[in-house]
């Protein structure tokens, strides 16, 4: 029988995409989400680039393409009763758990945004840890976590854990973090609890230290525009690359934050679906906490920007970069090399960016610029400025 797998916050940017990618290979793949990432939108008055469909239309329109069935439970993993139910009326294989809050600024707004932050992924983590071990205690837990963990260090980044020698005597030991957000911070939280869940309960689980994504098609996403994935070019959930592209298609300059030398680790959304496939058709040990580093390039924003100008100026564009003042506390100039090996040994092939994955990009954005509000492109969300009110972004 096809391997079942949970895919926690599947209606997301990654979680959509995954979904289809693993019902397409023949997985048996059920979506658990709250819905609460298109309530954001609602409440920031923010948008995707593309039009999205409903979580409901999605599924049903897959189904009457592929005749694959998605199963849909909608609720809130934080509250235990919904997650035990839909974990035992489902019994999966595998859990793959998206489903967080995953933007650094929108986790430095507020204080009650912090706050949902934290309590919704580190509380929701805990949950599903529980759920694991009482209803399903041979399922693997493929989480995603993030490059952010670990910050810009001096050093070279490992793939979570790294071997010092202290006074003479040696030790593998987790890799030291320096999460740079509330956000990140709840990244942290989690992966320390899931590594004491492995060695406390025998829990398996693969930790996928996620890279910066772009790019919007998969092969499943692109079949039908009801199944096209969100594309977020706001300054709160919008990624570098994939805002760029966007300021570029509407004559918007680049947004340079600081001195543009922040340098980390960027994957397509099509490497994405394929790492995590790895992760399950591999899994890890009963008791075994694995950290993979899930990346497949390294940039800096200044090389993200001489990207875009020049395949935008093949196109046509006159494309301006502009360097704002970073809201962000991080280092904009720094040394930075991480290792991403293991999923290569998995047998992940890479597609690296190339100047026709930039052009198509633009093309895309292009195709909905009339989509942009150009009002939400800049930043407006200040590390130090955090306050402790509850914050409408204008």
């Amino acid at each position: 029988p096809p391997k079942r797998v949970m895919v926690i916050g599947g209606d997301g940017y990654c979680g959509w995409a995954t979904s289809l990618h693993l019902s397409n290979k023949n997985y048996q793949v059920a979506i658990v989400d709250s819905l609460i990432r298109r309530l954001f939108d609602h409440q920031l008055g923010i948008n995707s680039l593309t039009p999205i469909s409903s979580i409901h239309d999605r599924i049903a329109r897959w189904k009457s393409l592929t005749g694959k069935d998605i199963r849909l439970y909608i609720g809130d993993i934080c509250d235990f009763e919904f997650l035990s139910e839909a974990f035992q009326s489902f019994n999966p294989d595998t859990v793959v758990h998206f489903g967080e809050q995953r933007s650094a600024p929108y986790s430095m707004i507020d204080r009650p945004r912090a706050v949902f932050t934290q309590h919704n992924n580190v509380v929701g983590t805990l949950n599903v840890l529980f759920a694991v071990k009482e209803f399903r205690e041979d399922c693997h837990l493929v989480k995603l976590g993030t490059m952010g963990e670990y910050g810009t260090p001096n050093i070279d980044i490992e793939e979570g854990y790294i071997t010092i020698t202290h006074n003479g005597r040696t030790d593998t030991l987790p890799y030291p973090k320096q999460a740079s957000s509330f956000y990140h911070l709840s990244k942290v939280h989690d992966s320390n609890n899931i590594a004491f869940a492995c060695k406390a309960w025998g829990i398996r689980a693969t930790d996928l230290n996620q890279g910066v994504v772009y790019g919007v098609a998969t092969d499943e996403t692109s079949m039908h525009r009801e199944l096209y994935n969100r594309f977020d070019y706001d300054g709160i959930f919008g990624t570098a690359l994939n805002r760029f592209c966007v300021q570029a298609a509407v004559d918007h300059p680049l947004t340079v934050y600081g001195k543009g030398g922040q340098t980390r680790g960027y994957l397509d959304i099509r490497d994405t679906v394929q790492c995590v496939e790895l992760a399950i058709a591999n899994p890890a040990e009963r008791g075994e906490f694995r950290v993979f580093n899930q990346f497949t390039e390294q940039f800096s924003v200044n090389q993200l920007a001489r990207l875009v100008t020049k395949v935008g100026e093949e196109m046509g564009l006159a494309v301006k970069t502009v360097s704002v003042d970073n809201p962000r506390v991080e280092a904009e100039e720094h040394y930075y090399n991480a290792k991403h090996t293991k999923l290569t040994e998995l047998g992940l092939k890479p597609h690296l960016l190339s100047d026709s994955l930039l052009d198509s990009l633009l093309n895309f954005a292009i195709q909905y610029k009339d989509r942009v509000d150009s009002r939400q492109i800049m930043p407006n969300v200040s590390w130090r400025k955090i306050g402790v009110k509850p914050t409408t972004v204008s």
